[in-house]
């Protein structure tokens, strides 16, 4: 039994789904399904012509009446004029086409299916008048053209398909537009046609690849001079600006086919000549292979030297101060033997100077201008020319005021000697010693007059050098030593005190012991011996020393046991001096006292040194990096000597702990072995 209504049912989630579906995707997913099936319009025969004229009426209202709502929708005139030509009523079709026309006659689609119509329906001349008209209207549109020519061409109007043609290629059209009309006049083997055709086409469209077609057209149907003849016209119209790569590379394959192979050449080394360095890479590619193939070592090799000179001239162009690339590109062009290309290189490549006067930057800019004059000279044997590149490099370019290059005025200066020419290289070298002198200036032209015997010349050359650089004791030393030479005995021990009593000096060791071993050459021992004791004065450098005793037994070698006291004084008196001075000094006299006793002395003079040997002990100290933080400990080897109170002490407490150490071995032994 039923007690009552069904209970409502509830609905418990409220919240709007997560995928919302409207309307217009109902509507599109049941057309999709084809939900709603529409029944086909019932098919209707006609079997009266009033009824016929009534059915006209009603398809005629409908088009008229889509027409009038949107005239710009030409498919409703393309549908109308269709069913009037369906119906077989052409002329009204016609007029629907015509009334299209009207509103936009630059709709290339009614055009179209306006002169399709006509030529369904066989109305050619209509076709040919409604696409004459077309193509006067519209002369850049290629579909009617297209169209016009094939029309012609299927009624085998030959005459008039040309003259359509002609009138296309007024219009001076794409070169697809072209080949069609050359393949036409093909199909009929009409050969002097098509070379007029290409003649023209070449002119209108000046690109390299229809000059190729061209030459492979007269190539195809045997005509092998004017194949030649038109490749030779395309280089001669492309000139030397305009060149191209592939031209050249079509040519040279021509005539390979031919066997011409002194041709092919030709054609290669031409085109390297005339292309530019960016449209060399695939000739030379080409050139290698055709060489390999036909060519001899010769000729390969000059491939190989002409691709390097490619490369020089492509790396230089991007870089002309790349002077290291320059000495490869000239040592290459000098191996060639060229003698007018050589200097041609080596004029571009010496007008690369630095931008900046530093002489950092010419260092290696200046080593070009050398190779040149060392190549005109020794190989072109053009002194001339020499001459005239040192003078340029001395006069002009170089900038001697902020600096110069030695190098150069002794090389100007030794090729007017190799000349005969002294006067001229003596003026050279005055010159430079004058302008921007140099130590090395000094020294070759003091060179140079020392092998012609000039010893007055000579002395002129050191006092000026002198005067330049009176710190130098190498010169003093030269100076002196020419004088010695010549037996100016008394002159070369006045430059050696003038040099010693300089206030600078780079290297007054040197020029000391100069001075002392002239004088033990010259057996003058007091005089050394003066000199050591002045130079002890000044300096108390434990080399001195050692050579001072050294000496004492050189200059007392007929006496030797006085010598040998002689020496062993020095010794003490060094010993004496350098209490106060480093440890590594004073420990290296006592070595070499030590080594002096050892081979001279007794066993009292050997105990007595030995006794005064410092002992070598390990030390510890703190490291502080340069900002004064702690950085650790480092461990350091000092010298303790004897004689010294607060190290006698440390020596002392050093052999107790020793001793001590031993002791402890010791008792440690003698336990584990009982």
């Amino acid at each position: 039994m039923i007690r009552g209504k069904a209970a409502k049912t509830k609905v418990k989630n409220k919240a709007p789904a997560e995928i919302q579906i409207t309307a217009e995707q109902i509507l599109r997913e049941a057309k999709e399904r084809e939900l709603e099936i529409v029944p086909p319009p019932p098919k209707q025969k006609i079997s009266d012509p009033d009824e016929l004229a009534d059915y006209q009426l009603r398809k005629r209202k409908a088009f008229e009446d889509n027409i009038r709502k949107n005239r710009s929708s030409f498919s409703n005139w393309i549908k109308y004029a269709k069913w009037e030509e369906s119906q077989q009523e052409i002329q009204r079709a016609r007029s629907i086409y015509e009334r299209a026309l009207d509103v936009d006659y630059r709709n290339v689609k009614i055009w179209l299916k306006y002169s399709q119509m006509e030529m369904r329906n066989r109305q050619i001349n209509h076709a040919r008048n409604v696409l004459d008209r077309a193509v006067l209207i519209l002369p850049r549109v290629n579909q009617f053209w297209y169209k016009y020519v094939y029309m012609e061409e299927m009624l085998q109007n030959l005459s008039g398909c040309r003259q359509v043609f002609e009138r296309w290629m007024d219009w001076e059209p794409n070169e697809q537009a072209w080949f069609t009309y050359v393949k036409f006049e093909l199909r009929y083997n009409e050969i002097d046609r098509v070379r007029t055709i290409y003649s023209r086409f070449v002119t209108v469209h000046p690109e390299v690849k229809n000059w190729i077609r061209f030459a492979h057209f007269e190539e195809q149907h045997g005509f092998l001079a004017n194949s030649r003849d038109v490749y030779e016209k395309a280089i001669e119209f492309f000139g030397d600006d305009y060149l191209d790569e592939h031209l050249f590379m079509a040519f040279a394959r021509f005539e390979e086919t031919q066997h011409e192979y002194d041709r092919v050449r030709v054609i290669y080394k031409y085109a390297l000549e005339k292309l530019s360095i960016e449209n060399r890479q695939n000739i030379f590619k080409q050139y290698s292979l055709f060489e390999k193939k036909h060519g001899n070592r010769f000729e390969i090799e000059d491939i190989i030297f002409n691709k390097r000179k490619t490369h020089y001239e492509d790396e230089l162009k991007q870089n002309p101060f790349n002077y290291d690339l320059w000495f490869d590109y000239v040592r290459l062009m000098e191996d060639e033997g060229d003698v007018e290309r050589t200097r041609e290189v080596y004029e571009k490549a010496v007008a690369n100077v630095p931008l900046k006067k530093e002489k950092r930057l010419w260092r290696r800019y200046i080593y070009l201008w050398i190779y040149y004059a060392i190549y005109e000279e020794l190989e072109n044997k053009d002194y001339e020319k020499t001459k005239e590149i040192y003078k340029f490099l001395l006069d002009k370019l170089i900038p001697h005021k902020s600096f110069t290059f030695a190098k150069i005025w002794i090389m100007a200066a030794k090729f007017e000697i190799r000349r005969k020419n002294l006067s001229d290289a003596r003026k050279i070298l005055g010159t430079s010693i004058g302008l921007c002198p140099k130590d090395k200036l000094f020294k070759e032209y003091i060179d140079l007059e020392i092998q012609l015997r000039e010893f007055d010349r000579c002395r002129i050359l050191y006092q000026k050098y002198l005067e330049y650089a009176p710190h130098n004791c190498i010169t003093w030393m030269k100076f002196s030593e020419l004088e010695n030479i010549l037996g100016e005995v008394d002159r070369a021990r006045q430059l050696f005190e003038i040099a010693i009593d300089q206030p600078k000096l780079d290297m007054p060791e040197v020029i000391w012991k100069a001075y002392i071993d002239f004088e033990i050459e010259m057996e003058e021992f007091d005089r050394a011996r003066n000199l050591y004791e002045r130079l002890l004065e000044r300096t108390e450098h434990v080399k001195v020393w050692i050579s001072f005793a050294q000496f004492e037994l050189l200059a007392n070698k007929d006496d030797h046991q006085f010598g040998i006291l002689q020496a062993r004084n020095i010794y003490q008196r060094a010993n004496k001096s350098l209490k106060e001075s480093e440890k590594e000094s004073r420990l290296m006299l006592l070595e070499a006292w030590l080594e002096f006793e050892t081979r001279y002395g007794d066993e009292k003079s050997l105990a007595s040194v030995r006794k005064q040997m410092p002992k070598k002990v390990k030390k510890r100290r703190k490291i502080q990096t340069d900002d004064g933080t702690d950085a650790g400990w480092e461990e350091y080897f000092d010298y303790i000597f004897p004689n010294e109170t607060e190290n006698a002490v440390h020596l002392k407490f050093l052999e107790m702990a020793k001793k001590w150490k031993q002791n402890q071995q010791q008792e440690n032994t003698s336990n584990e072995s009982s």
